[in-house]
């Protein structure tokens, strides 16, 4: 992880959230683990999809691109 905050959202992460596109093309998966994060971006095979882990409390942190 780069900074504090992100090695926070990951150690607490309650889920992973799979967020593709732009603005109005802007689509989301929530996934129960960062695997099937990234098991569903592999889908697309272009390394465009951003991976977020969030917490309990709502906090997120972009943790990669897959």
């Amino acid at each position: 992880m780069t900074n504090q905050h992100e090695t926070f959202c990951l150690n607490t992460a309650t889920h992973f959230v799979a967020v593709r596109g732009r603005g109005a093309q802007r689509t989301r998966k929530d996934c129960p683990t960062m695997d099937a994060a990234k098991a569903y971006a592999a889908e697309f095979g272009d390394n465009r999809t951003m991976v977020y882990a969030v917490n309990a409390n709502g906090n997120s942190a972009h943790i990669c691109n897959a």
